[in-house]
């Protein structure tokens, strides 16, 4: 039985009640905090505390933002460790000690480096601690982006472990900062680690490089969910969506995240969808978004070109009454520091850190403006991401373009990915959807 799946006005409704890398999406492939967002309180709301928390955009959204979402949600959840002791923690591989210069919050942070072309293992005690249904988060910079996967392994009293993992950095250099990171489970041992049970967590930094420098900061605790979501996000605009997908997506009652390129689009380039018919899939339920400009956005040396390349890309889609354009996917996968200074003043949520396997999400945790999603080049991989978010109640964002690419699964690969979202337990979001859920918890 296919799952009907709520409007988006239903859906806030409700809402209010419960509380390879490699060949990445059009192309795949961290200086102070007070240098790039300022300081806010504990819970990340820099605005007024008797303000009510945000919801989205009704209709059209105005072209500058109301507030900026990185800022107000800056620190989200409860913190569990500062880093202003670092007693507790053992450096098991490479090398760390504390940083007072190069911090996100507080009076110090944790850095970490290689030595050589070694992975990096910090470990602290968990003893006594329970952290059943919850999740976590952290401030995370690298000046080593590129081949990076940083883990956080839970590993209880007995032995089993749960492994949260991002497995990939796109964040450019040489403009570097901080950004949040709330990775979803990437693996677990058979036998479900008891979370009121644990011996440790360890901080892993694994890399192909022949050095790795990563700072971590305000390591943070989250509820967990009740159920898990998955996003479907196709890029570009192809016909292929059209023509082959979105009948699919009726029968099933899904709703989708389509992301075209202007330019193409107002080209009337062959294989490509006109505004009209980008019109009449927003009409059935699916959420048009801004893709923007296709050159990489870190290459723009002039701040002035940045600024008018956000504003004439997102203002393209306001004109064409596309009610999701305070969301942003990034061409290539580009972003820096500079381009995030610009994009908080008129999007609440995009990205992505873009890796060619499972990277996933909480959905209270994670930067508004730096996502991870999943190149779905793979049924078996997309599959698999599908039932770690449903059985870890969290969140994936699987990325397609058009059946012939080697980034995207065939017509009967992604055919047999839609009926195996029917079956299982998860539900199928738009950004609107994951908004109203990060921000349910201010």
């Amino acid at each position: 039985m296919s799952q009907q799946h709520a409007t988006r006005r239903r859906f806030l409704a409700l809402s209010g009640a419960a509380g390879i890398t490699g060949i990445a999406g059009c192309t795949n492939r961290l200086e102070s905090a007070t240098d790039e967002i300022s300081n806010s309180s504990a819970n990340g709301n820099t605005d007024d505390p008797n303000e009510s928390a945000p919801t989205v955009s009704d209709g059209v959204p105005s072209l500058e933002t109301e507030y900026n979402s990185r800022e107000r949600f800056r620190q989200p959840g409860t913190s569990y460790d500062d880093f202003s002791d670092l007693d507790g923690w053992e450096i098991v591989q490479g090398s760390g000690d504390a940083d007072e210069d190069i911090v996100f919050d507080g009076e110090q942070s944790l850095r970490l480096e290689s030595e050589n072309s070694q992975n990096i293992i910090a470990q602290r005690s968990l003893e006594g601690e329970d952290l059943t249904a919850t999740d976590l988060s952290f401030a995370i910079r690298t000046t080593t982006p590129q081949n990076l996967t940083v883990n956080l392994r839970l590993v209880d009293q007995f032995g089993s472990e749960k492994v949260y993992s991002l497995r990939e950095v796109t964040y450019r250099t040489p403009e570097v900062g901080w950004f949040r990171s709330s990775p979803g489970v990437f693996q677990q041992s058979e036998y479900e680690p008891a979370m009121d049970h644990l011996d440790r967590l360890e901080i892993q930094v694994l890399h192909s490089m022949d050095e790795a420098t990563v700072w971590i900061d305000d390591l943070r605790t989250h509820e967990t969910p009740d159920q898990g979501y998955v996003m479907l996000v196709w890029d570009d605009g192809f016909r292929d969506y059209y023509d082959v997908a979105a009948p699919l997506h009726d029968e099933y009652g899904f709703r989708t995240v389509q992301a075209p390129v202007p330019r193409w689009t107002e080209q009337g380039r062959e294989g490509i969808m006109s505004v009209s018919e980008l019109q009449e899939r927003q009409n059935e339920g699916d959420q048009i978004v801004v893709h923007g400009t296709h050159t990489p956005i870190h290459e723009y040396e002039d701040e002035a070109e940045i600024e008018a390349r956000l504003r004439q890309d997102k203002q393209w889609y306001i004109d064409n009454d596309f009610e999701g354009a305070n969301y942003i996917v990034y061409p290539h996968n580009s972003f820096d520091r500079r381009s995030l200074e610009h994009k908080e003043s008129y999007h609440h949520c995009g990205g992505f850190n873009q890796a060619g396997n499972v990277n996933t999400t909480s959905v209270y945790g994670f930067d508004p403006l730096v996502l991870p999603r999943t190149i779905a080049h793979d049924l078996e991989i997309s599959k698999r991401c599908v039932d770690l978010a449903a059985t870890h109640n969290q969140c994936t964002i699987l990325n397609f373009h058009t059946f012939d690419a080697d980034n995207t699964v065939g017509e009967d690969d992604y055919e047999a990915l839609l009926e195996h979202i029917d079956e299982t337990d998860i539900e199928v979001i738009t950004f609107d959807d994951l908004w109203e859920l990060r921000t349910s918890q201010e």
